[in-house]
């Protein structure tokens, strides 16, 4: 008994010195010489819309995590997330903690900037005007092409079944209904009525929408619908694998579709700031650029293109005045006021 009773009291005489024993382990921590390796790794976050996914998580950002490491010793992260670009940007305006994100359509852009978000026409200052990939929209038919499509105007052929993304979800499917009613716009004599007339055909044979470009491709691959319009690069990337069930009908007048960063700096810390500023840079590189083009992705630098399907009138948003313009005289004016109402739709 008595033993016991020296232990105890010896136990009581060290606590205080264990105590203090390890807050000051505990202060001297962050000063040790850890191995960076075994430190938390640093994190971008970036939301994106809703194709971007493989081409940033597994050809891009890899490249960039590489070279930083190489640079600096540092190990870092990519958070990501990937949906239709209207959705992503109701998201950022909610307060989802993005830092970067890369749009569909500069519109959202536009958004983020009138809510204070980013600086007004912030990207511009951006390498190419913050556009940093390219892809025409182009049609997906069933293998041997039965309904015989060749244009967009022949999607509004009777009995032709079209699966489509949602415009008010879906960036994607703006830039759609643009490549829609210019190719009738831009036909020998089109013109307006030209332009009215394709997105009226088209449109009273879609029977599908989805949330996203995406959402909407997996709606085809399941069994619905004759027809998909969606990006070139969804095609190609799944061409590239082997997996691409469809065949790919390219329309002799379409749009190309380019897609811009922005930068959410209220959610930027001046510590990662120099991370993110080495990000951004790294969009414009050889590097980057390749690796988009790896996965399906027309570059910004059209030297490097040669290898894509040569269309035979491309045209760009900026050619219906921007996208300002084009929201409210086609997209809203046209599909909404006109082709939906007269549809019943």
């Amino acid at each position: 008994m008595f033993r016991r009773h020296v232990l105890y009291a010896r136990i009581r005489a060290l606590a205080p010195l264990a105590l203090m024993g390890g807050l000051l382990l505990y202060a001297v921590i962050p000063w040790l010489p850890i191995s960076t390796s075994a430190r938390p790794p640093r994190t971008i976050v970036l939301y994106g819309f809703s194709i971007l996914g493989d081409a940033l998580n597994k050809g891009v950002f890899p490249a960039f995590q590489k070279e930083w490491r190489e640079k600096t010793g540092e190990h870092i992260e990519l958070v990501s997330s990937f949906a239709g670009s209207g959705t992503v940007t109701n998201q950022i305006l909610m307060g989802v903690p993005a830092q970067l994100a890369l749009l569909s359509l500069e519109l959202d852009a536009m958004k983020l900037a009138d809510r204070g978000l980013v600086g007004p026409a912030a990207w511009h200052s951006l390498p190419h005007g913050g556009i940093v990939n390219r892809t025409p929209f182009i049609i997906l038919v069933r293998p041997g092409n039965p309904k015989h499509i060749r244009d967009f105007r022949d999607l509004g052929a009777p009995g032709v079944e079209i699966v489509h993304p949602d415009p008010l979800t879906s960036g994607g499917a703006n830039w759609a209904i643009v490549a829609e009613y210019g190719a009738g716009f831009r036909e020998p004599g089109g013109g307006a009525a030209g332009g009215f007339e394709v997105l009226r055909g088209l449109w009273r044979n879609v029977v599908a929408q989805a949330a996203s470009a995406r959402a909407a491709r997996t709606q085809f691959e399941n069994g619905f619908g004759d027809a998909l319009v969606t990006y070139e690069q969804e095609a190609l990337y799944d061409l590239s694998r082997g997996k691409l069930k469809s065949e790919i009908v390219y329309p002799r007048r379409t749009i190309l579709s380019e897609h811009t960063l922005v930068r959410i700096d209220h959610n930027i810390t001046p510590s990662d700031k120099p991370l993110i500023d080495a990000f951004v840079r790294f969009l414009w590189t050889d590097a980057a650029q390749s690796a988009f083009l790896r996965y399906g992705f027309r570059s910004v630098d059209e030297e490097r293109n040669g290898h894509f399907h040569l269309i035979e009138d491309p045209f760009r948003v900026s050619d219906f005045g921007g996208w300002k313009k084009a929201k409210a005289e086609i997209v809203d004016a046209v599909w909404k006021a006109r082709v939906l109402k007269e549809l019943g739709k």
